[in-house]
């Protein structure tokens, strides 16, 4: 019965997932990106993997991976 539901409501707004495509796309192509400039082959493999609608992929684009480069540019003044 929900699964009438929810393709009956999916189909009756096929916009929604238009919008969802256009928001998460850029987020997952910007942050595997970083992620493989970054040889972070976990993070690749779970920005890859896990959708979460871009907030992984924002997390780690403006989070994590500074920290990265933080800590290499660290390792190189030393």
């Amino acid at each position: 019965m929900e699964e009438i539901l929810i393709e009956q409501f999916l189909m009756e707004n096929q916009w929604m997932i238009f919008l969802i495509l256009l928001w998460t796309l850029p987020w997952k192509g910007v942050a595997l990106w970083k992620a493989v400039k970054n040889s972070h082959k976990s993070w690749f493999v779970a920005l890859l993997i896990v959708n979460t609608l871009g907030i992984l992929e924002i997390l780690y684009i403006f989070w994590f991976s500074h920290k990265h480069k933080k800590l290499s540019q660290k390792i190189n003044k030393a």
